[in-house]
């Protein structure tokens, strides 16, 4: 049993580690706040002075935030729903023995370990380009005209990338999920002549629960701030522009570094409220 002299001893080992994780999360949000207040344009003579609140209503009243907060909740809808879906049906074959059951395993969750702008650029040049690309042969070759993915079906493409990237991720989470499933349920609901999709239904799917409720979450907080992809691929145009590409956009582009701040407070409180009422909804289930 820990004493009060190891306890404390553990606490001072750990304080330096938690006033560096502190510091890291802290300074940038401290840096974040104190521009958002303030005219601030490097090229364009510099600091200007204090402008209080003016930059979140110049952001806010800005035809381009609501349509921005609406692409990014599209993107991380659909991008749940797929990878969720997916991720379910994939763990479920995956768990069944098979020939080369390792290297298969391998093979699904390795688009996780490519980098977005690397996997936005296979997709924007092999896949999807509507000349060279291969779903450009594959609608060729049904007699079919090919589609300009990127300027004719924007955000459904980008959806397709990012579901890519995240799906190996869901995969794996459900995979050990169903694997931790005690096999005597299904063996007894099997013996009882319950036919498979039942047992999918009532068995399975009830045990994945929690498993899909930390997919959900932990895929929700990075999506939220989704860039590099569309970076690459579209450039925020053609309605892909997302609440992550706008701050850049006010920062970079328009050197703005006031504008960009209160931007990124906005996102900041957008992520809290989805993270929120995520919690309320579908985190019962870590309870349960």
């Amino acid at each position: 049993m820990a004493t009060q002299h190891s306890r404390s001893a553990a606490r001072l080992m750990m304080a330096p580690a938690v006033v560096l994780l502190l510091g890291w999360m802290l300074v940038p949000l401290t840096m974040t706040l104190y521009f958002s207040f303030k005219k601030y344009l490097p090229l364009r003579g510099g600091d200007l002075g204090w402008v209080g609140f003016e930059n979140y209503t110049r952001f806010l009243t800005s035809s381009a935030f609501w349509p921005s907060v609406q692409t990014t909740l599209i993107i991380v809808g659909g991008v749940l729903a797929i990878t969720v879906i997916l991720g379910v049906l994939l763990a479920t074959l995956l768990n069944q023995p098979m020939w080369g059951q390792g290297a298969v395993r391998i093979l699904v969750i390795a688009p996780f370990f490519v980098m977005p702008t690397v996997s936005a650029l296979v997709w924007k040049n092999m896949f999807m380009d509507p000349n060279y690309g291969l779903l450009a042969h594959l609608w060729k070759l049904f007699g079919a005209t090919p589609i300009e993915w990127l300027s004719q079906a924007s955000l459904t493409s980008i959806i397709m990338i990012v579901s890519w990237q995240w799906l190996p991720f869901a995969t794996l989470i459900l995979l050990t999920a169903i694997q931790s499933l005690d096999s005597e349920q299904l063996e007894a609901a099997e013996m009882d002549g319950a036919p498979p999709i039942k047992r999918f239904g009532y068995i399975t799917l009830p045990h994945l629960s929690r498993a899909i409720t930390v997919v959900i979450l932990i895929q929700t907080i990075f999506l939220l701030s989704i860039f590099a992809e569309i970076f690459v691929t579209t450039g925020g145009a053609f309605g892909t522009k997302t609440l992550s590409y706008l701050i850049f956009q006010r920062v970079l582009e328009s050197q703005n570094i006031g504008l960009g701040s209160a931007g990124g407070v906005y996102a900041i409180i957008l992520a809290n409220i989805v993270a929120i009422f995520l919690m309320r909804i579908v985190g019962k289930n870590l309870d349960a």
